[in-house]
């Protein structure tokens, strides 16, 4: 996520092809092919062509994507085309989402279901390919996210021994996180700008002690998620045996941040902040949702619980920063 040219590049095409009424459109059931069809051209969906070696550069267009809230499944279809990539399976043309996306549950809230050209489903050591049949659903944010009634596979590979689904969760939630740094930092630009913009009693709001001090606690959060986040992309695309521990630490603080975030940026805008015709939703709706999606910050406590408690005291210096 240190490449700043990346970033601006990612964060150029997203805001040129994101507009609030593609999200609403969007959040009707239009898909947006056009931003579809850019993303494809600009390479993105193959970040991770390699494997886990291009999770900085993932994370960092996934963090241009979720400041501008993109409606596409721009995170499942890079994995999708990974586990491909690392089957021997040709992908189809088109987005693709994957499988399993929920600790406990393979069948649950499946991304984007009903919008994409494939699913990519992990199962028994091997990588599936096919269509599945779903029960249409949505998150909150208002993206689609269907239940999987029944699927049935066109091409099955056996996967490396290093992919199994728990690393699949694993590269989704720190994935996922990174769209939430992504939002929090829009979500702050807002508030600033409507701080500094809103007049009351004469002056802009943002003069007044108790926004100040609102808008600290709001950067602070959004900068550790961020930092959670990075560490854990450069640990992951490292081959660190840290790795798992970043991912699970990046998850849990990403979470934490995105309800208070979410919380004061909605105190700072007050009443317009929940207004339909307002962008802010657009963000936050995707904090709350997201937070909960790859694993809450309860599932990832837990996991993280379990491996500093098997590596004892001793262990747990050298579990934080192994090479």
């Amino acid at each position: 996520m240190r490449d700043t040219i990346l970033y601006d590049s990612a964060l150029r095409l997203f805001g040129d092809h994101v507009s609030a009424k593609l999200l609403a459109e969007a959040e009707a059931g239009a898909w947006p092919a056009e931003l579809w069809a850019e993303v494809e051209r600009a390479g993105y969906l193959d970040v991770l062509a390699e494997g886990p070696a291009g999770m900085a550069e993932a994370a960092t267009i996934l963090r241009a994507a979720g400041h501008h809230a993109a409606p596409i499944p721009l995170a499942e279809a890079m994995l999708a085309r990974w586990l491909c990539a690392a089957a021997g399976i040709e992908p189809p043309q088109g987005p693709l989402t994957i499988a399993p996306v929920e600790p406990e549950d393979d069948a649950g809230s499946i991304p984007w279901g009903h919008n994409v050209a494939a699913l990519v489903r992990v199962a028994d050591g091997r990588a599936q390919i096919g269509q599945g049949r779903y029960e249409a659903g949505a998150n909150l944010a208002g993206e689609p996210r269907s239940r999987l009634l029944g699927f049935e596979a066109a091409a099955s590979a056996e996967l490396p021994a290093t992919i199994d689904r728990d690393r699949v969760l694993g590269l989704g939630a720190l994935m996922r996180a990174a769209q939430m740094a992504g939002a929090m930092e829009a979500a702050l630009d807002l508030s600033t700008r409507y701080a500094n913009d809103r007049v009351q009693f004469d002056r802009p709001i943002g003069k007044f002690q108790a926004i100040q001090q609102q808008m600290a606690l709001l950067a602070e959060e959004t900068a550790a998620a961020l930092v959670a986040v990075e560490s854990a992309a450069i640990a992951v695309a490292e081959g660190r045996a840290s790795g798992e521990f970043a991912i699970a630490a990046a998850k849990i603080r990403a979470g934490m941040a995105a309800g208070r975030v979410a919380e004061i940026a909605h105190q700072v805008h007050g009443a317009i902040g929940f207004a339909e015709e307002h962008s802010l939703h657009y963000l936050t709706r995707r904090l709350w949702s997201w937070r909960d999606e790859f694993g809450d910050e309860s599932c990832w406590a837990s996991a993280l619980g379990r491996r500093v408690a098997a590596a004892d005291a001793d262990g747990l210096w050298p579990l934080i920063t192994a090479p």
